[in-house]
């Protein structure tokens, strides 16, 4: 009898592409300058992306745009989000109900602190030209600047697996 032996290796292909977005505005206003400039269609994703830290659990907006025709998968993914936790104060004063509210920054990808937004390009077709998204999305005037990022390189990239 033969033995069959399947490396798990075989299958996981790591197909997408990464561009960073530095923009100061609203999710759902940059989804509608990117669309407009890139003839696409992100919409809001119901499923948002929850992440658990320390401080507690924060979620980063989500949207998407699937392409039939490449049989790709566009997502614009919120990288920073603010968390509001309350500490109770323990000392007796006049102002003993007072709470102590702590605003901490979370980040979807820890290494790209700086980076408001990210754009993953899922089943990139093979004539994909990465360079030309990044120069019609810099033609945004709202947003101040992008690149392209090489995912091989994070150490966070389970995040972006959802």
């Amino acid at each position: 009898m033969a033995i069959h032996k399947l490396l798990i290796d075989d299958f996981v292909t790591v197909d997408y592409k990464l561009i960073a977005i530095h923009s100061s505005l609203e999710d759902h206003r940059l989804a509608y300058f990117i669309n407009r400039e890139l003839a696409i269609l992100l919409e809001k994703c119901p499923n948002d992306i929850w992440v658990t830290i320390n401080e507690g659990e924060s979620c980063f907006s989500r949207f998407i745009f699937e392409d039939p025709g490449n049989d790709s998968a566009w997502n614009l993914i919120q990288n920073r989000n603010r968390i509001t936790t309350m500490q109770s104060t323990t000392t007796t004063s006049l102002f003993e109900d007072t709470g102590l509210s702590i605003e901490t920054s979370v980040f979807l990808m820890p290494e790209l602190k700086t980076v408001d937004y990210v754009l993953k390009i899922e089943n990139t077709p093979t004539l994909f030209e990465q360079d030309k998204v990044v120069e019609k999305l810099l033609s945004i005037k709202q947003i101040a600047t992008a690149y392209s990022v090489d995912h091989k390189k994070l150490k966070s990239k389970n995040n972006l697996i959802f």
